[in-house]
């Protein structure tokens, strides 16, 4: 993999527009409030799209082969996400279980859905293979990470002041996320191949317009969102992003390697693992009005370390994949 290939074709435009996204927001040209609405446009309409009609176009023989591609981005992604969970739990006596569960939903979770096709593409290609990670990473993350947050969070609030928060089943965060068009469209992509449905080549044109918005108007809206964010560096907010940045690619690529993944498979979940955290934690941060300071901070150091750590995390994992 050539190195300055990355950084020029993947890297550099996403700062670029990032820091586009960052000047209109500090300016006031757009708002925190805008940025919720382009947020809203790229999970409800264009990533929904890249997915489907990337997924559509694949085959059964692809799906059957990216079993494994499955297995470890739950098995590696879930380990990471219990483990922030649990060292920001017991490890600061200050934190409650919520600020673990704040801390694992953005330190324990790639932003795959605003960053997966921003970064992925450039370095891997157009191709079914792409949007397979892009989306078998995006439902692991919302369909079983955010669940399993929300449920320690309102756990430990419920703890500290009963009847704070609402009695509901343990279902109901699962199903608001898979009722998602980012989940369903993947589900709905893959049983379509699953079935042997011909796709017919006259329908992509109508999905590849909006699709085509997502990876731009993702990292604008990340830039805006950014902007508004106050960055107070702390050692909470350090661990966060080297347990972000370091832990979570590297269980992957021991996984990957134990598994014996496709090579091109493995490198590219192994970057999917290395991307900034979900921005949805922040969100949820925001909206508890828990660990939000912190968990910014370490969300923007985590942006910025990502520059070097992506074609560090691709040559490791090309050493690794010849070595073994």
């Amino acid at each position: 993999m050539n190195l300055s290939h990355v950084i020029l074709y993947a890297i550099v435009p996403i700062i670029v527009v990032m820091l586009a996204g960052y000047i209109s927001g500090k300016k006031g040209i757009f708002t925190g409030d805008d940025a919720k609405k382009f947020n809203k446009v790229v999970l409800d309409y264009a990533l929904p799209a890249a997915l489907f009609v990337s997924i559509v176009q694949a085959s059964r023989e692809m799906l059957v082969r990216d079993i494994k591609l499955t297995v470890v981005s739950t098995v590696g992604i879930m380990a990471c996400f219990m483990a922030v969970y649990f060292v920001f739990r017991y490890c600061f006596k200050k934190n409650t279980g919520a600020d673990a569960a704040v801390s694992a939903l953005i330190s324990g979770s790639p932003t795959i859905g605003f960053l997966g096709f921003a970064v992925l593409e450039p370095i891997f290609g157009t191709s079914p293979s792409v949007a397979l990670v892009v989306a078998i990473v995006g439902i692991v993350v919302n369909a079983i990470g955010i669940p399993v947050g929300l449920s320690l969070m309102n756990a430990s609030l419920e703890k500290q002041q009963p009847g704070s928060t609402k009695k509901e089943s343990a279902w109901k965060p699962v199903l608001h996320a898979l009722a998602q068009p980012v989940a369903w469209a993947p589900i709905l992509a893959v049983v379509w191949v699953v079935i042997g449905i011909p796709w017919p080549k006259w329908a992509s044109p109508s999905f590849d317009l909006i699709s085509k918005a997502n990876a731009s108007m993702a990292v604008f809206s990340a830039g805006i969102t950014l902007s508004a964010i106050h960055f107070t560096l702390n050692w909470q907010a350090i661990l966060g992003s080297i347990m972000k940045m370091v832990m979570m690619p590297a269980v992957i690529l021991v996984l990957g390697l134990l598994f014996k993944m496709d090579p091109e498979n493995l490198k590219m979940l192994v970057v999917a693992g290395a991307l900034p955290p979900a921005f949805s934690g922040i969100i949820i941060a925001d909206e508890y009005d828990t660990y939000v300071a912190t968990g910014t901070s370490s969300l923007t150091l985590s942006v910025l370390l990502f520059v070097g750590f992506c074609p560090l995390w691709l040559w490791l994992t090309d050493f690794a994949i010849k070595a073994f």
